[in-house]
């Protein structure tokens, strides 16, 4: 396993990079990030470029054995290239070029800004193609979907709305723009979403559409990066860092054309009390892994407590660095990369910390990190392992954006029903897999897809021939609700997957922060929040009913048996305990190995390969945990973890 740091020459005086460079390679770092947002120094002025100072640092660095993934720099345009070409500026949502920004102050469809960063991006491609140290490229930073208003961007809108429509009438029927008399006469009358509106206002049609070209765009610029390093260097690995951002990309179409997947992962440092609360990044993780079904990089991972844009969180409790980068590499990372060094004295970032502080004397945080590379060091031998689930979770970039678009219920959030089936599962100690909406299913046992709220017939059909075969499937409330325009299905829920469910919705009841209970067949209770589907059985049996309200009584989980296979349907939105009751009984019923009665916040998961078994038990907590495992005693401290080989 691999542990590298962020770092940035360009904020340092030279005197201090050699003793950098050589105390990494003292703690054990094996690469380094650098240059993702230099082009100020990179190229000083129009078409001046000066690489000497970046080539010193990667020398530096290749003479103490420390590999270097370069970042291109076109996340920050200079001052030169603003004011000079005030046009590559996005516009905001009154038309109105924004102001130079704090960063990402790009639009990525202008010409004139995609001809100096290709020139930028080709330039560095060309001078380090022969640099045996430079052993992958990061595209630009945390790239999200182009939200822009200006008029490069409309036009290339209608275009895209006339390639997928073909004409104004097929537009406005799928649109149903007849509401508010909102039909197209022209293709010239369709803008973008201006003006500052709540968008649950907006047509969802038309916002659907909206945000789905956005993310098209900074897939399109991913790839137009890639073409130009893959053109200069064959075999370049490239990557971009992604992250959950407020606009999402769609991760599986931007990562499709690049080599693997990276991810900057900052998980909390204040640990709720709220038993219900999932704080866990395990979720992230395995989403990240899922996205290609490969292993992964960590990118930036946390190194001290964030602060910036808003007041500073509590700092990494004792155990943390070490752990956290070691939860990364049990769900899949080979490599885990800390942002950032030293923590930055100028700039907005300086209260995000890094593993050394202002002071520059390395204290408990760096000592922690240097036991890290240590460890991973002792992992070298499980890089390249993988995981193997029986269990998958399907994630929809549709239904995602929409439940954006149009909040359901207060309380109720897309990533939410993810977290809660994931972690139903995963309190087993079983491998889970996050996986997108479209990819092949037929190799598991077990595949949740709650929510699938935007309704792709392709997707229908995997999962009623996923049952067909034997798998079981678990479908929740807000299941079939839309179509692929984002509009509304004229059939009783959960419409297309009715037969597979053997049940209906006869009505539903948004209880947002209100709170009801449920009542399984055996006797158990749980509380319900959020959402409450009022069921009526086709051919399904009860396991649950409703114990509150006017429909007190009536089915609030189902199961159907469906060609060789199971379908549940979950109708409200329950505390965690549930989730598990359900799972256990899932997993028990597929013959899935798995470990019962683990303590609160253990996590395990299983990497094998190379003929190797390797089990990561991880305690993501802040008290000491003592458990029984296969007979053996097990004692962890707070964020220790332990790799059982086998």
């Amino acid at each position: 396993m691999i542990i590298g740091v962020d770092y940035y020459p360009e904020h340092w005086d030279r005197e201090m990079w050699q003793a950098d460079v050589e105390l990494m390679a003292e703690t054990g770092v094996k690469v380094v990030r650098l240059a993702e947002f230099a082009w100020c120094r990179l190229e000083p002025s129009d078409g001046e470029f000066d690489f000497s100072w970046l080539d010193e640092a990667i020398g530096m660095f290749a003479d103490n054995g420390i590999d270097v993934v370069i970042g291109t720099p076109t996340n920050c345009p200079p001052r030169w290239l603003c004011a000079k070409h005030p046009e590559i500026l996005p516009a905001g949502d009154s038309g109105k070029t924004n102001p130079i920004g704090i960063r990402g102050h790009r639009c990525l469809n202008s010409p004139v800004f995609r001809e100096y960063a290709g020139r930028i991006v080709g330039r560095l491609a060309e001078h380090y193609k022969d640099n045996k140290s430079v052993i992958a490229w990061q595209i630009d930073n945390e790239l999200e979907a182009n939200i822009c208003y200006c008029d490069t961007c409309n036009k290339k809108h209608r275009e895209w709305l006339k390639n997928r429509y073909g004409s104004l009438g097929a537009l406005n029927r799928a649109y149903g723009n007849v509401v508010w008399s909102g039909e197209y006469s022209s293709w010239d009358q369709i803008d973008p979403p201006y003006g500052g509106y709540n968008q649950a206002w907006l047509n969802p049609a038309y916002m659907h559409d909206f945000q789905r070209r956005a993310a098209e765009d900074v897939t399109e610029f991913a790839r137009f990066q890639a073409d130009i390093i893959r053109s200069r260097i064959a075999g370049a690995k490239i990557t971009t860092n992604t992250w959950f951002c407020t606009n999402l990309p769609d991760f599986y179409e931007l990562f499709d054309e690049l080599d693997f997947v990276s991810y900057d992962n900052y998980p909390t440092t204040n640990i709720p009390y709220d038993s219900e609360d999932i704080f866990t990044h395990a979720v992230h993780l395995d989403l990240m892994r899922g996205i290609k079904r490969k292993n992964f990089w960590i990118m930036e991972q946390l190194s001290g407590g964030m602060g910036c844009w808003m007041p500073m969180q509590k700092t990494t409790r004792p155990g943390m660095i070490k752990g956290y980068a070691l939860q990364a590499f049990a769900h899949g990372a080979d490599t885990v990369v800390h942002f950032r060094w030293r923590t930055a004295n100028i700039g907005a970032e300086m209260h995000w910390h890094g593993l050394i502080d202002h002071s520059n004397v390395p204290g408990r945080r760096f000592s922690e990190f240097a036991e890290l590379c240590k460890d991973a060091e002792s992992l070298a031998d499980l890089r390249g392992t993988q995981l193997r689930s029986d269990i998958a979770v399907m994630f929809s970039v549709g239904s995602e954006a929409a439940f954006r678009l149009q909040p359901q219920t207060d309380g109720y959030n897309y990533m939410e029903q993810i977290k809660l089936m994931h972690q139903a599962f995963a309190r087993y100690g079983v491998n889970v897999d996050i996986i997108d909406e479209h990819a092949d299913i037929s190799g598991y046992k077990a595949v949740c897809a709650p929510a699938l709220y935007i309704t792709d017939r392709a997707v229908a059909d995997s999962l009623y021939g996923f049952a067909e075969n034997g798998g079981t499937v678990i479908l929740t409330a807000r299941c079939g609700v839309k179509d692929e325009h984002n509009n509304c299905i004229m059939s009783e829920l959960p419409t297309v997957y009715r037969e597979l469910t053997g049940c209906h919705v006869s009505e539903y009841d948004p209880i947002g922060w209100g709170k009801g209970s449920i009542k399984f067949n055996d006797g158990e209770s749980f509380m319900c929040k959020q959402w409450c589907d009022v069921i009526e059985t086709d051919t399904a049996e009860v396991i649950a009913r409703y114990d509150s309200d006017f429909y007190a009584g009536k089915p609030a989980v189902t199961v159907n048996s469906f060609g060789r296979g199971t379908a549940y349907y979950i109708g409200t939105v329950g505390e965690r305990r549930m989730y598990e009751k359900l799972a256990g009984k899932i997993l028990k019923e597929a013959g899935v190995p798995h470990i019962d009665g683990l303590p609160e916040n253990v996590e395990i998961t299983t990497r094998t390969g190379n003929g190797i078994t390797a089990r990561f038990v991880f305690n993501n907590s802040g008290e000491k945990k003592e458990f029984l495992l296969d007979g053996t005693d097990i004692c962890l401290a707070p964020f220790e973890m332990t790799v059982i080989r086998s």
